[in-house]
């Protein structure tokens, strides 16, 4: 004989106060725990997103990123003359020499300096980054001291402006620009000259290549020989896995941090769903006598009340998930550890994320309710009784 669902629903509506309570510490733990993996997934969607599957980039072996690598202009040329460069419609290569540096700026608010990245561009730049859109002013000129700032750089950092000048490589820049790269690692860059940058910054080298491919499918044939040419000491990644692997330490570092954060937290909102349940047994022991000598078997009994600590748990769960939602509206910034720039994101919730907040949930209202359970199928149907 099993006891029904609603008799497990009016068993938590009747305690409202003890409920609310157990409920928003649930609430508040899925809200780290979703925060953490949103924080995560929003900063690998930014960068993954920067790329595009089409394109290969070329940089050092053992760089690990563009600001640290450097490629010869003859090293340039070779790969530019390969077959699998793609022609764009007015019969130039799609491939772009690029020079990415770091200077530091004030930040709006607080005045601190930070990292932000210069990217010395093309006339192909452009072309192979359909993401991004001109929305105020124009482009660099070639041969200029002009440059465009993306739309996060604006928003965070001062005198960022169109018209406005900015200092660095020994040498004013006039703002002539603003682009707007989308959910993009783009979006925190400026970009100038290529040529007019490197001979600022007295660099000879580029610091990567970027280019579209002409059949995708034949990328690994491309790698294997770039890699194995005695003339190259490069390595050549899709543009997509380029960005990925730009993600990959700090998100793994979010999520640690998450992690332990979210077993502490997770730790006093188990005792306390415990303490309710084991609180709900205490104040019913007539009741289970009761149920037991009508006939319900010890098995059921335990599943009500594990039940009723489920409930409880998903009730918090879906509280704490649907408040971590609305933080994708907001954008925050921080270092990206491989290019040591800042890097404006934004949280990002899918699907899996749902799941496993929710899931996380019910792990803690099961292991905060098992014990509980446990005890009220236990007792002894006399001695329960005797207590009516």
């Amino acid at each position: 004989m099993f006891i029904p669902f609603s008799y497990s629903i009016k068993n938590i509506l009747t305690r409202k106060v003890t409920t609310i309570l157990t409920a928003s510490g649930m609430a508040l733990v899925v809200f780290v725990f979703t925060t953490i993996l949103m924080m995560a997934h929003g900063l690998e969607k930014t960068l993954i997103d920067t790329g595009s599957y089409d394109n290969g980039v070329v940089i050092r072996k053992g760089s690990g990123a563009e600001v640290m690598s450097w490629v010869s202009r003859s090293q340039a040329s070779i790969i530019e003359s390969d077959p699998q460069v793609a022609i764009g419609i007015d019969g130039k290569p799609l491939f772009a020499k690029e020079l990415n540096v770091l200077i530091t700026l004030p930040k709006k608010g607080d005045n601190k300096q930070s990292n932000v990245t210069i990217r010395g561009i093309g006339d192909a730049s452009m072309k192979l980054r359909p993401q991004i859109q001109l929305i105020e002013g124009r482009m660099p000129k070639p041969g200029s001291s002009e440059v465009a700032a993306g739309l996060s750089v604006v928003k965070r950092f001062q005198g960022v402006n169109i018209g406005r000048n900015l200092r660095f490589g020994m040498r004013d820049w006039n703002i002539v620009g603003i682009f707007d790269a989308g959910n993009t690692g783009y979006n925190s860059e400026i970009w100038g000259d290529n040529d007019q940058l490197m001979q600022s910054f007295r660099r000879p080298v580029y610091s990567s290549l970027i280019f579209k491919l002409k059949d995708s499918s034949e990328f690994g044939k491309l790698k294997e020989r770039i890699e194995k040419d005695p003339r190259m000491n490069h390595e050549i990644k899709r543009e997509t896995k380029y960005y990925a692997d730009q993600s990959e330490m700090m998100a793994k570092f979010l999520r640690i941090l998450g992690m332990s954060l979210t077993v502490i937290f997770s730790l006093g909102a188990v005792i306390g769903a415990m303490i309710t349940m084991y609180a709900a047994v205490s104040s019913r022991v007539a009741e289970i006598g009761t149920m037991r000598a009508l006939g319900f078997q010890r098995r059921s009994i335990m599943g009500a009340f594990l039940l009723e600590s489920l409930l409880l748990s998903l009730t918090g769960g879906l509280a704490g998930l649907f408040f971590a939602s609305f933080l994708q509206f907001f954008t925050i910034s921080t270092m990206n550890f491989q290019t040591f720039s800042e890097l404006a994101f934004s949280f990002s919730l899918n699907l899996n994320i749902a799941l496993k907040s929710l899931m996380f949930s019910l792990v803690m209202g099961f292991v905060g309710g098992v014990l509980p359970a446990l005890r009220a199928s236990r007792m002894n149907i006399v001695d329960a009784l005797r207590q009516a």
